[in-house]
């Protein structure tokens, strides 16, 4: 069970069960997540602050109305700057907070502005738990999305009673919260993709060949990009001098028809990602010996023939994917190139860019794009390759889930 690299925002309720808070710092960070406290006003009659910032290496939130830490809207950050939100304990006067909408104190105010995941462990008295107003309360959480462990069969400690409404203990929390995290991350999962990559070549003879200047870099991030949200990917890579991405079933190409049959043989899918760049025209017939210079003489003509337009084709194709996405490579007029192809090949997106030489994108690590849809543009800012990979998975994710 690991969590490195997550924020866990834990927000810590008044309750004798406040003692196992401690424990739950502890577990989390030792499987590599930071945690961020905020304590009710409550909680501090059970535990110390000072003890929970020790614990969590981590200043301490405690109050709505702080100047200190309200001055730039403390409890937006608190509730946007996390990847999950974790309520342990949750005792009966915070869950009713949050199924009424009250944001009274620092602990209510950041579950309602949180859009993150929230997992509860409530901690109670077995005739509280089993109250009628908190069992509504409880439903109309679990209705809004909030996610339970717990709370479990037991001895309660501030009473001697024994029922449910015992806090579940902070290695099964921690549990609960790496299967929460996880699902959460693949949020294509079960959805099949296409990505293709890098560049054809066309033959001229069997020396020369025509190409467009495409490294695969780009398109080969989008294609693990993919595959870490979830989805089973297929890259449809041109010839490259980098490495198939981990995960990612990748068929290896020359030119544009091989190209546009690999892609239609992986039919049907639910996404794909046009992002290889397909040489436009190719020679009608390449010479099955090299082309020898002949002193004095000018080069013999060459007869081409325009290639397969696999967006295109890919857009407008029985099987169409259910998203589809095209790059544009362009010197000039970079929106207006870009929304005449979004009509013409039946994309829902065009990711269109400025490759002129003067910006290096052509091989380079970094890229700028032009998000272009039906209902609207996007530019975003010079990113790494491999960050515009993410971006863009992340924005065909949250695409592909509101349909």
């Amino acid at each position: 069970m690991e969590l490195h690299g997550k924020r866990i925002l834990l927000i810590i309720a008044g309750g004798i069960a406040a003692y196992k808070s401690l424990d739950l710092i502890r577990r989390l960070r030792e499987r590599g997540a930071s945690v961020r406290p905020v304590m009710s006003r409550a909680a501090q009659e059970f535990i110390t602050p000072l003890a929970v910032g020790a614990l969590s290496a981590s200043h301490v939130y405690t109050d709505l109305f702080s100047r200190e830490d309200e001055q730039d809207v403390g409890h937006i950050r608190l509730a946007r700057e996390c990847d999950l939100v974790i309520v342990a304990p949750a005792t009966a006067d915070l869950m009713a907070k949050m199924a009424h909408g009250l944001a009274d104190d620092l602990a209510s105010a950041v579950l309602l502005a949180t859009d993150r995941p929230v997992l509860v462990a409530p901690a109670m008295n077995p005739v509280m738990w089993n109250a009628a107003p908190t069992r509504r309360n409880s439903a109309v959480l679990k209705a809004d999305g909030i996610h339970f462990i717990g709370p479990m069969k037991g001895e309660m400690a501030e009473s001697g009673e024994a029922g449910t409404g015992r806090m579940a203990e902070p290695l099964e929390i921690v549990a609960a919260a790496v299967t929460l995290l996880s699902s959460q991350d693949k949020p294509l999962a079960g959805k099949r993709a296409i990505v293709t990559s890098g560049p054809t070549h066309e033959p001229i003879d069997p020396v020369r060949y025509i190409a467009n200047r495409s490294s695969g870099k780009q398109g080969h991030a989008i294609a693990a990009a993919l595959a870490k949200l979830g989805a089973e990917v297929t890259l449809i890579s041109g010839p490259v001098t980098i490495a198939d991405p981990a995960g990612v079933k990748t068929l290896h190409v020359e030119t544009a028809q091989e190209m546009l049959s690999a892609v239609l043989s992986a039919l049907p899918a639910d996404i794909a990602v046009m992002v290889a760049a397909v040489a436009d025209w190719r020679v009608t017939a390449s010479a099955g010996q090299k082309i020898k210079k002949q002193p004095g003489e000018p080069p013999a003509p060459l007869l081409l023939a325009e290639n397969p337009d696999i967006l295109k084709t890919l857009g407008h194709h029985a099987q169409r994917p259910a998203f589809v996405v095209g790059f544009a490579a362009e010197t000039q007029d970079i929106e207006a190139n870009g929304r005449r192809k979004l009509d013409a090949k039946g994309a829902d997106i065009i990711i269109a860019n400025d490759v002129s030489p003067a910006t290096g994108i052509m091989g380079g690590d970094r890229n700028r794009v032009t998000l272009i849809a039906k209902d609207g543009i996007a530019q975003w800012p010079d990113l790494g390759k491999d960050e515009v990979a993410m971006r863009l998975a992340e924005t065909i994710a949250a695409r592909f889930t509101s349909v």
